[in-house]
């Protein structure tokens, strides 16, 4: 399997094993201003070469733009609905041929693997969120798949449905990783496992697990309502939504750790800071 990312030095290609550096002026989004034919036989070209990559980065450019849905999972629909004043907005999005859909984070400030994620001071709930991560190009056509933690201040959101910004958009409410997989080397993205985990003082805190099988929208016509307002020349990534969902016992602190692992696509750990710190 090759994977496309990104490391202190610029993009590589890796099948785990062996690596390959394309061009130094290489970009996300010059990559994902191709085709996605063209995108797919440019990292196939790679010559690889015996190393695994060194330290990984999150495989987005200073400039990509990070979007993300919300309530795809009926999971998520009923935990919306439990906390919120306002319910009933959570229970009509489920069903409206519209998806909820909100920017989440600009490249530079996407947090890759090993990198602090953060917890707002002024929040009294704040959880991960694991979510299958889709890669698309300018042409709003599916090209990989990474994975996004979609980091949340649920007491925010939940006290009124206009915090909703505030409760996603933070210093280090975002991270990606630990690469963008083809899409072609995951034939079928609705069945992916997907777990995340959660330690305190080195110890189990809390762990969950979906699978994306059970998302109630397909990836495509997410992707498709995100095309219709504006253009990415340059391509884009869309969270695509969570259901391993802790309850209101559980919340980040600063010092925990978060894992999060999708079949197909690897694992994504990250400490947490107050997000001041991270």
């Amino acid at each position: 399997m090759r994977r496309l990312a990104k490391t202190p030095s610029g993009w590589v290609v890796s099948d785990g094993t062996a690596t390959g550096t394309l061009p130094a002026e290489t970009m996300l989004g010059g990559l994902l201003a191709l085709s996605a034919e063209a995108f797919e036989e440019t990292l196939a070209a790679v010559p690889l070469a015996a190393g695994a990559p060194e330290t990984l980065l999150a495989p987005v450019d200073a400039h990509t733009e990070v979007w993300a849905a919300g309530v795809t999972y009926e999971v998520s629909r009923e935990a919306r609905m439990a906390e919120s004043g306002d319910a009933d907005v959570y229970a009509r999005v489920y069903d409206a041929a519209r998806p909820e859909l909100f920017f989440k984070s600009i490249g530079h400030r996407v947090r890759g693997p090993g990198q602090p994620i953060g917890v707002r001071e002024d929040s009294t709930w704040d959880v991960p969120e694991p979510e299958l991560g889709v890669v698309s190009n300018a042409e709003g056509v599916i090209v990989g798949y990474t994975i996004v933690d979609d980091v949340s201040s649920r007491s925010i959101e939940g006290e009124n449905p206009l915090y909703l910004p505030q409760a996603k958009m933070y210093r280090g409410s975002c991270a990606a990783g630990p690469w963008i997989v083809p899409a072609s080397e995951l034939p079928d993205p609705y069945a992916l496992g997907i777990s995340v985990a959660i330690h305190r003082d080195g110890k189990l805190r809390w762990s969950g697990e979906t699978s994306t099988s059970r998302l109630h929208r397909k990836l495509a016509d997410l992707v498709s309502w995100l095309y219709r307002g504006d253009r990415y020349p340059h391509g884009a990534v869309l969270a695509t939504g969570t259901s391993a969902v802790p309850g209101q016992d559980i919340t980040l602190e600063a010092g925990d750790d978060v894992t999060i692992t999708v079949d197909g696509i690897g694992t994504l750990h990250n400490p947490v800071r107050h997000s001041r710190f991270a």
